[in-house]
């Protein structure tokens, strides 16, 4: 069996991006890492993992993050903004729209 081709400098700085807004969606919705993990069943350091961008996560714990926060996968990913109700305490709202912008 042939090993999988490392990703390129694009692929990881897009997974970095995406392991950021995980993390600011996590933070909007005032979760801490341990009560996410708790709520969606994934461990605290496959979590850190993918929040810092080393790890690509599978869709289904991309779900499983997604439910626990109570966002759609779009919204978890980069593809839209926080609801109005969603709380924060002043901070900034995701960002909306693709991630690493148009071409």
């Amino acid at each position: 069996m042939s090993r999988p081709t490392p990703p390129d400098d694009r692929v990881i700085a897009r997974r970095r991006e995406v392991g950021a807004h995980i993390r600011h969606v996590r933070e909007w919705h005032n979760l801490s890492q341990r009560e996410l993990c708790e709520r969606s069943g994934i461990d605290v350091a496959s979590y850190s993992r993918i929040e810092q961008g080393h790890a690509s996560p599978r869709l289904d714990t991309l779900i499983r993050i997604a439910d626990a926060i109570g966002v759609s996968l779009a919204e978890l990913v980069g593809g839209a903004a926080a609801p109005d109700g969603g709380g924060g305490g002043g901070r900034a709202r995701p960002a909306t729209g693709s991630i690493g912008g148009g071409r």
